[in-house]
């Protein structure tokens, strides 16, 4: 009975080790796919989250980075800012200059797009044109607004050709005037950025079925009514993303606008980005600028919890 009973105790218990080694595979399947997104979200954490919330907490104090020991003040900044009312002029400016760019890009990209997919033109004209016409789009920033402030000087090309024409009799100040700049600036960036519209709506055009055109034109439809019944619905989905992101760019455009005027003459072409930028390093008001970077950051999450709307629909 004691050998027996020394026997017993002596067997050892082998049943949690078992199962720790059967639960081993398992947690390593599921933690697998979270050690693959970890350098990733490591990057987010550093590049990107970290420095908004030290964005967001410089808005609540007093005027950092100058000042070695700055104090909460609440929301003494966004008040200041909110009664800037350049801070205004510049939500002003940048609403116009996003609106008239994003239509203009969908105008003009719908038509280029709509014309090298006729056929009408053959292969070679076709591949000329789109040569031609993507041109600005492979130009970078610097590059445009050099050209620009080139062609649009008082003694610039543009001048010239237009004094030529008859249509002005003395050299205009096409970025310095009050009453031009902002156009001016607003064509630019037209100018630049409808190759994108374009190369995305010719893609969506080419894949229209033609079914649908061949049904249409056996219902007696024109040409119109073929692009209103069947191009415009096809490529709604595409216009909308489009059209959310081309904004969402827009208004965060910074350097065509600070190349080209700085956002003068008198802020006449001042927006969010350029107000922001010049209360940094030109105020050193870092305080006041994480405070306009922050509104600029809200207004910019509101566009693109729309686009992620839209897209959560059109999936």
């Amino acid at each position: 009975m004691s050998a027996l009973t020394h026997t017993t105790h002596a067997v050892p218990d082998t049943a949690p080790a078992v199962r720790r080694r059967a639960h081993w595979p398992v947690l390593r399947r599921r933690l697998t796919p979270y050690g693959y997104l970890a350098p990733t979200v490591v990057l987010l954490v550093v590049l990107m989250f970290l420095p908004i919330a030290m964005v967001i907490g410089y808005s609540f104090q007093d005027n950092v980075i100058t000042n070695p020991n700055p104090v909460f003040v609440g929301l003494k900044n966004y008040v200041k800012v909110l009664t800037n009312p350049v801070f205004f002029t510049a939500v002003k400016n940048t609403l116009y200059f996003t609106g008239v760019s994003v239509v203009a890009h969908l105008l003009l990209g719908l038509g280029f797009a709509m014309m090298l997919n006729s056929p009408l033109l053959g292969n070679r004209t076709k591949a000329l044109f789109r040569m031609v016409y993507v041109l600005p789009w492979l130009f970078t920033v610097a590059i445009i607004a050099v050209l620009w402030r080139m062609l649009l000087d008082p003694s610039g090309v543009v001048n010239y050709l237009l004094t030529v024409v008859g249509l002005i009799h003395k050299n205009v100040e096409w970025l310095a005037s009050p009453e031009i700049a902002l156009h001016a600036v607003t064509f630019i960036n037209v100018w630049s950025g409808y190759p994108f519209f374009m190369v995305s709506l010719l893609a969506g055009l080419q894949g229209i079925p033609k079914e649908l055109y061949e049904a249409a034109t056996v219902d007696g439809a024109g040409p119109l009514q073929k692009f209103r019944s069947v191009t415009l619905p096809q490529l709604r989905p595409i216009i909308i993303s489009m059209a959310l992101l081309d904004f969402i760019w827009t208004t965060q455009q910074f350097a065509l606008i600070w190349m080209t005027t700085g956002g003068g003459p008198i802020n006449v072409t001042e927006m969010l980005s350029t107000f922001t930028y010049k209360l940094a390093f030109s105020r050193y008001q870092f305080a006041q600028a994480s405070t306009s970077a922050v509104i600029i950051l809200l207004l910019s999450m509101a566009l693109a919890f729309f686009y992620v709307r839209h897209q959560k629909a059109r999936d």
